[in-house]
């Protein structure tokens, strides 16, 4: 045992426990005259005669009375309840017996089982790195995805964007860069995921060579605003942790724009003025500040890819917009494609990877720009000739892309559970334009 660390435990106690009493409760949000706390700490809600407990965070001040927001619903809460403060923000444990698990926001098991021993506490609010202490990104990581590879490269510490609208197939594309990548642990956070839809990527999309090296950090949609919000928050904690061991981290969030819909919920039950489509302010102060977390540091380096719910596949709307700006690339998933059987349903001319060109040889650089050439050479074209209106011979270009068209296409479409190395997906596009 650690003597000197428990005495500076002792010694650093805070032997005082602060009460104070619900006053009211209006829509999802709590107010209690004391305790005496801080924005962010935990409190607990003393219940049914003292019972039982109720989690919740002290989110705002009014006058002299404290704002709260449970972890779970308001039921049971009645004026007069007992409101202890803890003195502390919300903590989860971390350790590498986690690997393999899968966690409610809170880092308990969803299984209802108990933690492992030896894991030890971390806060899950944690500034980003130092920009000075922040390495530049100079190497490739592997996502096994032949068209990411090859097209869209992503480096160690890149942090990608994944925009499209519903059912277009981001979830199973999640699900292939988990398995497929050759990160040392993925950090995957389903954020306001349908409960049915839980299940089903565990084990049809990540399966279960992709759980044995996944934590899976699960918020389903019937929970309320701030438990949304955490499991973002306790995701990137967990990858953090990762990252600070000197390990190569893979953290998926799908989706950040239902975190930014539950920091509205919050946001308007404390009487933030709504803006832009109804988001307040803090929605635009937390996205930078959640995003900027991961990336490279000093230590390690956390991949990161955010989908982004587009609403009604406007690629223009307010959190698209805004995640667009923070992050270092942007794939695009289109329904028309995915109508037309093409999976994964990225758009590559619509697509940027802002590191590929500093990551990879000249060589790899010239037939990615050659594949991207004759793609939009023959996509600009296409209405003329489906319709017979182009003559072959009247443009060399076209005459040209029309003959790659269809070795284009196969090479964009991928089975889901097909997996290319990184080598063979950049060989096979050396091969296809090169073939003439």
């Amino acid at each position: 045992m650690n003597w000197e660390m428990l005495l500076h435990e002792i010694e650093t106690l805070d032997s005082y426990k602060r009460f104070g009493k619900v006053t009211r409760v209006i829509g999802l949000m709590i107010e209690a005259k004391g305790p005496e706390s801080s924005v962010g700490d935990v409190c607990y809600i003393h219940v049914g005669g003292g019972r039982k407990k109720i989690a919740a965070e002290v989110v705002g001040f009014r006058e002299q009375h404290v704002l709260l927001m449970p972890f779970s619903t308001v039921q049971d809460i009645a004026p007069g309840c007992i409101v202890e403060a803890t003195g502390k923000p919300l903590q989860v444990k971390v350790g590498m017996e986690l690997i393999g698990k899968v966690l409610d926001s809170l880092g308990q098991p969803l299984d209802g089982g108990s933690l492992p021993k030896g894991l030890r506490s971390l806060s899950i609010e944690q500034e980003p790195p130092n920009p000075l202490l922040r390495p530049p990104i100079a190497e490739p990581v592997e996502v096994g995805v032949r068209l990411i590879d090859s097209l869209l490269t992503v480096g160690k510490g890149q942090r990608v964007g994944i925009f499209a609208g519903s059912g277009v197939g981001k979830s199973t594309l999640l699900g292939m860069i988990a398995r497929n990548t050759n990160a040392d642990v993925n950090v995957i956070a389903l954020i306001g995921e349908r409960g049915r839809e839980v299940r089903e990527f565990i084990e049809r999309d990540l399966g279960p060579e992709g759980l044995s090296r996944s934590i899976v950090v699960v918020a389903t949609s019937d929970q309320p605003a701030l438990m949304r919000i955490k499991g973002a928050y306790t995701a990137t904690a967990i990858a953090e942790y990762f990252r600070d061991k000197g390990m190569n981290v893979m953290l998926m969030m799908d989706s950040v724009t239902r975190v930014a819909m539950a920091q509205r919920e919050v946001g308007l039950s404390i009487g933030e003025p709504p803006t832009t489509k109804g988001y307040t302010p803090s929605v635009f102060a937390i996205l930078p500040k959640l995003l900027e977390r991961t990336g490279t540091n000093e230590h390690g380096s956390i991949t990161a890819f955010y989908t982004v719910l587009v609403d009604g596949d406007d690629m223009n709307e307010p959190i698209s917009d805004t995640v667009r700006g923070i992050l270092d690339g942007h794939f695009v998933l289109e329904r028309n494609l995915a109508n037309k059987g093409q999976y994964p349903a990225i758009n590559v001319l619509k697509s940027i990877s802002r590191v590929m060109n500093y990551i990879i040889p000249p060589e790899h650089k010239a037939a990615a720009e050659r594949f991207r050439q004759l793609l939009s050479t023959y996509m600009h074209s296409e209405d003329l000739i489906n319709i017979g209106a182009y003559k072959r011979g009247s443009s060399r270009e076209i005459d040209e892309a029309i003959r790659y068209y269809p070795k284009l296409l196969d090479f964009l479409k991928q089975d889901t559970h097909e997996k290319f190395t990184k080598e063979e997906s950049i060989h096979m596009l050396l091969q296809l334009v090169h073939s003439g």
